[in-house]
């Protein structure tokens, strides 16, 4: 039996006073692959921001279990600010290893965990490049390299392919669910169901509420999946 890491019951989250996320009830168990859907504005950036203790919850409850501060690991959209970003490949993969820790100096060993995460992402040769010269898929190559860092545990993305090219999506996906396969638990938000659909054993699907929650397969053969998957 799977051990059950994030439990949300009933859970809220406001988001400029509007109820973003209204009594949503899941669980993410260990090296589950859950794939967050549903329209844009449905909530499910803020419950991302809930969960990563970015926002506070307005009701109901987050409970985790057997989890650090540093044990989830968050790549985010390709965004614009992105562009100003003075820091090279490397000295931003780095950035992972800090945790809730501050420091000076990076150790031996933590430049070579850096660097294997590098390599793990296929983004070695670009150790001394720029981060903003970079295009927006090796961008998040890099962020995820940088997730990599700080957790084997659970990464979380928030539609990393957003603004991305269809081949790069797919090798990024690729690497995805070849962390998942060795042992990573991966919570997304994702549009591309195309892609998302394939690999995810979970999916919630959010309207505020939770319209569904279960295993891809119940998700295929509901009412709901096969509306929005036409």
């Amino acid at each position: 039996m799977n051990n059950t890491l994030i439990s949300c019951k009933n859970l809220c989250s406001s988001y400029e006073g509007f109820k973003a996320v209204d009594d949503v009830s899941f669980e993410v168990n260990e090296g589950d692959y859950l794939c967050i859907v549903g329209d844009n504005g449905s909530g499910k950036s803020t419950l991302l921001k809930t969960i990563l203790k970015l926002k506070t919850p307005s009701g109901g409850s987050i409970t985790y279990n057997n989890l650090k501060a540093d044990d989830i690991g968050y790549v985010s959209q390709a965004k614009d600010y992105m562009n100003n970003f003075p820091a090279s490949v490397f000295e931003v993969v780095l950035t992972g290893l800090l945790g809730s820790k501050f420091k000076l100096l990076y150790t031996k060993n933590d430049k070579k965990i850096a660097m294997e995460k590098l390599e793990l992402l296929g983004m070695e040769d670009f150790k001394s490049k720029s981060f903003n010269n970079l295009s927006g898929g090796q961008k998040q190559r890099v962020l995820l390299a940088r997730a990599l860092c700080k957790t084997k545990k659970i990464i979380v993305l928030d539609e990393p392919t957003t603004g991305i090219d269809k081949e790069t999506t797919k090798i990024l996906y690729f690497i995805v669910e070849l962390l998942n396969k060795q042992g990573v638990t991966i919570i997304t938000v994702s549009h591309d169901l195309e892609n998302c659909l394939k690999d995810a054993n979970k999916i919630l699907h959010m309207k505020q509420k939770c319209l569904f929650y279960g295993t891809k397969e119940e998700y295929l053969n509901s009412e709901i999946g096969k509306e929005y998957l036409k």
